[in-house]
């Protein structure tokens, strides 16, 4: 199962509730909520949030659960018991900025980083794509939903403004945005819906983010954390039946041919002989086998020797392939079915080094993703199934 298959079966829970509006989720975390996932919409944009009490918290609790690293949601009190209550959305900021930003809009309730996903009702989803007829038409302007809609629908221009400016954009450009979502904001029509509200997945609900690479380590190993109570949860989710296995077995044909697995998994793999320590290993092909607190995933080669921390995804080789603790190995492939090995570490931040060459590849992590995001996919897939099964075909 790929981490997109996972988000698509873990979403679909929600999809009685949401009938007529469309759902967004993020297709690199799985989150399995804690709370009932069932629920009536009663706002014409609603968000996916891990709300962390019933009050807002303290200065301390603020600073303690990290919130200052997240886009977070807060919840508004409403006038009344039976008035549906609004939420409002700001990014990354202190506790003191953000109960000065949020105390303006009225007296905030619960408050939780936000999970990103959302849905919209389909009448904010047409009145949107009538007010921006002319950049779909065109295709030249881009559109966060975070900072360009979520945002100015729900903070006052001046707060807005400011947290731009944190982003580097003007004044001017903000305030003219602002202005405009204002103008779409009083002309829509409500219809006694409410506009932005908060849907809680539960304070102690399981979220598994894969979209960094120290995320995708850690969240895959969990696998393999006997300790952590989430370890059974995600097997449950993955519906395996059992944990991870410490077992030597014989291929049968040498008596030295033995292959030796302490902690770890192995899922849809051909491995004739060697050793597996905490390791998790998938759909890979090798006569010969070492490795040690090892990610291995779809891969074929003569024989494989991989560190601790170390991760080796989609590599087709007839060579040996050997990475060292910590070290990341990537293939990636082109239309006419070559490919080549871009490398990275679990200790260098991808990021920071988005424009800088790395670990001798020849070309940057942005360059990379220039050269291929146009590629095919499909014919990708096809040109590396062939050229796998060449090489397992040899082994």
């Amino acid at each position: 199962m790929t981490v997109l298959e996972a988000v698509v079966q873990q979403t679909g829970i929600y999809a009685p509730s949401r009938k007529g509006r469309l759902s967004v989720f993020w297709g690199d975390q799985v989150f399995l909520p804690s709370v009932a996932f069932t629920y009536q919409p009663t706002h014409h944009i609603d968000i996916m949030c891990t709300l962390l009490g019933d009050s807002a918290p303290t200065a301390e609790e603020w600073a303690a659960q990290g919130l200052e690293k997240y886009g977070v949601i807060a919840v508004l009190k409403g006038s009344s018991p039976d008035a549906v209550a609004e939420a409002a959305q700001v990014e990354k900021v202190d506790h003191a900025t953000a109960t000065q930003m949020l105390g303006q809009l009225g007296t905030i309730g619960q408050v939780g980083p936000s999970l990103g996903s959302f849905s919209v009702s389909a009448a904010i989803l047409s009145a949107l794509v009538g007010e921006y007829s002319s950049e779909l038409a065109e295709k030249t302007a881009k559109f966060d939903t975070d900072p360009d809609f979520w945002m100015p629908l729900t903070l006052s221009q001046d707060d807005y403004v400011f947290l731009m400016n944190q982003k580097g954009i003007e004044k001017d450009t903000s305030s003219a945005h602002y202005e405009r979502m204002k103008k779409f904001n009083d002309s829509f029509d409500r219809a006694g819906m409410g506009l932005f509200g908060a849907v809680d997945v539960g304070k102690d609900a399981c979220w598994w983010d894969y979209g960094q690479l120290k995320l995708y380590s850690k969240n895959s190993l969990l696998l393999l954390d006997d300790s952590n109570p989430e370890s059974a949860l995600l097997r449950k989710f993955l519906s395996l039946d059992h944990g991870p296995v410490t077992a030597e077995s014989s291929t049968g044909e040498e008596d030295e041919q033995v292959l030796s697995m302490t902690h770890s998994y192995a899922f849809a793999s051909k491995l004739s002989q060697g050793s597996l320590k905490d390791s998790l290993v998938c759909q890979v092909t090798t006569k010969e086998i070492h490795a040690d607190g090892a990610i291995i995933v779809n891969c074929v080669a003569p024989k494989i020797t991989a560190g601790k921390n170390s991760i080796l995804y989609n590599l087709m080789s007839e060579d040996p392939i050997i990475a060292e603790d910590g070290q990341v190995m990537v293939a990636v492939s082109e239309e006419d079915g070559t490919s080549f090995v871009l490398k990275s570490r679990m200790d260098l931040d991808g990021g920071k080094a988005w424009e800088t060459v790395v670990e001798g590849n020849e070309m940057s992590f942005s360059q990379v993703h220039k050269k291929n995001k146009n590629a095919k996919i499909t014919t990708i897939s096809e040109n590396r199934l062939v050229k796998y099964e060449e090489i397992a075909s040899k082994l």
